[in-house]
């Protein structure tokens, strides 16, 4: 049997961490994590669930797979989208394979689900049927400090990076694309404890929508500042992100960083440029006239950068439901460019990697039907099983992009990950 109760944030005893090392032992675990960001679309501060009711794993008619599986089961779903689900959503193939093999989509009931407020925790479990319960299973748990860090080497030489650049530009200029997310990838050949890293990482990165993802051997080390679709009764909201600056260590220098990003006329047109194909996406299945740029260039400060970002809302249309909102508008215009298939064409072309769960989703669906997904980047997924790690950034290329400074802004993204782990 399931029950629900309330207890006070405060107790030392149901600290986050400690909560995460006894749900990281299970096959299934999911943390969201909005490290104590806040803004008038926010849920609640973290939730956290564990161990599987009953799971759904596709990679073949996954939305309808989902759409039943969510109607059948009318509880609390955590899980993923990966990047090759556009597969099946458009006439596309993956030129490469996908070495950790996610599942296209994947969700599961949660045996225990914590949902923590301002100053309480709420829990629903099967498994600890009160506040006692749950305190005797943390009594042991003491998080170590991380003491080995993964070597990641890059599969793409600079020369090549360039030469990719330069072809795609030649797209450019044909009209071929408007926009492209070109990404290259780095790999590490070895065992990680990869709850250790994360909380190493979150730590320093405060990210707003951080997740700590678990599906059977996989993981998922999420450090992303992005939403990419947030459902609230009939509302939906994108929050796509263009425009990147690193934070300075003077008050002076980083208020400098922060009008040269908002002034910046490439970073805005790439910013107008998805905003528009957001527009698009969600107009799919909204009602008639409802798609609103609630805000356009909103800057935005967070730990490690600080971020261009704009907000697009729609009202569902009464025929269609969440899961149509998810297939019309996935992948996120802010991975792919526009248009979104040609670009998406381009990307399997050039890229020489399978993107698996990076520029995919991580989220909840609620037993409402409501749901909150964000956008995976500044992450490592690892394979505890092959003992591998892969980390992949990439950046918006247009006709008027400089090829070296983009390959400069791939090193730091990847660094802010990678060699975070070696300071």
């Amino acid at each position: 049997m399931t029950t629900r109760y309330t207890f006070p944030l405060a107790k030392d005893i149901f600290q986050q961490d400690k909560l995460l090392q006894l749900a990281a032992k299970s096959k299934h675990c999911q943390l969201l994590d909005s490290n104590g960001y806040h803004d008038k679309y926010s849920q609640f501060s973290w939730l956290l669930g564990w161990g599987n009711k009953v799971a759904l794993e596709s990679s073949e008619q996954s939305f309808d797979k989902l759409r039943n599986f969510k109607e059948e089961q009318q509880d609390w779903l955590l899980g993923h989208l990966a990047y090759p689900l556009k597969d099946e959503i458009e006439n596309l193939q993956s030129r490469n394979s996908d070495a950790l093999n996610w599942p296209h989509l994947a969700f599961f009931v949660p045996e225990t689900l914590i949902i923590a407020q301002e100053d309480s925790l709420i829990c629903q479990s099967y498994l600890y049927q009160n506040t006692e319960q749950l305190s005797a299973a943390l009594q042991d748990y003491k998080i170590a400090r991380y003491s080995t860090h993964p070597k990641f080497k890059a599969s793409l030489s600079k020369a090549k990076y360039l030469k990719h650049i330069a072809n795609l530009k030649d797209e450019l200029q044909a009209g071929n694309i408007y926009e492209i997310n070109f990404c290259q990838a780095w790999y590490a050949e070895e065992e990680i404890d990869p709850l250790a890293l994360f909380l190493e990482l979150n730590h320093k990165h405060k990210a707003p929508f951080t997740s700590f993802y678990r599906w059977e051997d996989r993981y998922l080390l999420c450090f992303s500042p992005e939403r990419y679709l947030q459902k609230q009764g009939s509302k939906l909201i994108s929050q796509p992100i263009k425009g990147t600056a690193p934070r300075a260590k003077s008050e002076k220098e980083d208020e400098a960083r922060k009008q040269g990003l908002l002034a910046s006329e490439k970073e805005r047109a790439e910013n107008v440029m998805i905003v528009d194909l957001v527009r698009n996406d969600l107009s799919r299945t909204a009602a008639k006239a409802s798609v609103k740029v609630e805000e356009l260039f909103g800057l935005y400060t967070f730990n490690a950068v600080h971020q261009m970002i704009s907000t697009i809302s729609a009202e569902l249309a009464d025929k269609y439901d969440l899961i149509d909102a998810l297939k019309t508008s996935f992948p996120m215009g802010s991975m792919t460019g526009a248009p979104k298939i040609s670009a998406m064409q381009l990307i399997d072309q050039h890229e020489n990697f399978n993107r698996g769960l990076y520029s995919g989703s991580v989220g909840y669906i609620n037993p409402n039907g409501d749901a909150d997904f964000n956008v995976i980047i500044r992450s490592i997924l690892y394979s505890a099983r092959l003992k591998r790690a892969e980390v992949k950034v990439g950046g918006a290329i247009t006709i008027h992009c400089n090829a070296e400074e983009e390959y400069r802004e791939c090193l730091l993204k990847a660094e802010k990950v990678i060699a975070s782990s070696h300071d």
